[in-house]
């Protein structure tokens, strides 16, 4: 069996892989984490705090609650474009952000709403196009990174998926991002980064990923996927290698850090044949 980590930094090198980003690569340059979103809306909606501490709700049941109590989620949306939001300078002195660049993917999906990932591009000299919507993808271009908005893009409320509704209607996985991911990653290798492997979102979408190749009958030539795990846990491991996903880990004091170092690891990797 080829290394894992090879086999990764192949495609990396051919640019025949997708990067799929989540929520930590955010919090890696402060921003807020979902409790602190949850905390948020309990307090502007007056809903008492449990004893414990822990949020009562999801974020995404108290987003639809807020949606029908409020009539919109605008004030929602303002209060997280002023939170979700970090200075250039910030996303400047990130090493995340700057490997994500210098590893040169041709489409990154992310699940983050906020312009990280596109002020990085801008800040290191790189062409990128936009996409949250259908009209988006037409203006695509072959000598630039798609930086693609799965759940949505704060210039565009209606983009959002934030509430249990959104999440819901996004399952049928027939939206026109849904089309263009099954599209984009039937070919190529993906790897996941800053994702918490007990998210059902993700879990979902690996296994979509998973069947979608089963029932083509021809699941041995599918090109590999990885995740990034920030510790081993072979109860993980065991079960998305059954949906044809390989974990791939590395040291560090802390996630963040075991991130970073895992993807100067791969930029070295994929450099080296070169």
């Amino acid at each position: 069996m080829p290394n894992p980590m090879e086999s990764l930094a192949e495609a990396v090198r051919q640019r025949n892989a997708i990067l799929f980003v989540g929520a930590g690569v955010s919090m890696s340059v402060g921003l807020p984490s979902w409790d602190r979103l949850t905390r948020h809306m309990e307090e502007e909606l007056r809903i008492p705090v449990e004893s414990t501490g822990k949020p009562r709700y999801s974020y995404q049941t108290l987003a639809e609650y807020y949606r029908l109590k409020q009539g919109s989620l605008g004030p929602l949306r303002s209060w997280m474009d002023r939170n979700w939001s970090v200075s250039r300078e910030r996303v400047k002195r990130s090493v995340l952000h700057r490997l994500i660049v210098e590893l040169d993917f041709p489409i990154i999906y992310t699940t983050n709403y906020d312009r990280n990932l596109e002020v990085a591009f801008e800040i290191h000299g790189r062409e990128f196009v936009k996409v949250a919507n259908a009209r988006d993808v037409s203006r695509i271009r072959p000598d630039a990174t798609q930086i693609v908005k799965y759940h949505g893009d704060f210039d565009e409320d209606a983009s959002l998926v934030l509430t249990e509704t959104d999440y819901f209607n996004r399952l049928s996985f027939d939206s026109p991002l849904d089309m263009k991911f099954r599209a984009d990653a039937l070919g190529r290798t993906i790897l996941f980064i800053g994702y918490s492997i007990s998210d059902m979102n993700i879990r979902l979408l690996l296994h979509r990923l998973w069947q979608t190749w089963r029932d083509s009958g021809y699941e041995q030539d599918r090109p590999p996927s990885f995740v990034f795990m920030p510790r081993r846990n072979p109860v993980e491991e065991a079960v998305l290698a059954r949906w044809g996903i390989s974990a791939l880990s590395e040291e560090g004091n802390n996630p963040q850090e075991a991130l970073g170092n895992f993807l100067k690891r791969l930029a070295a990797i994929a450099t080296q044949k070169e």
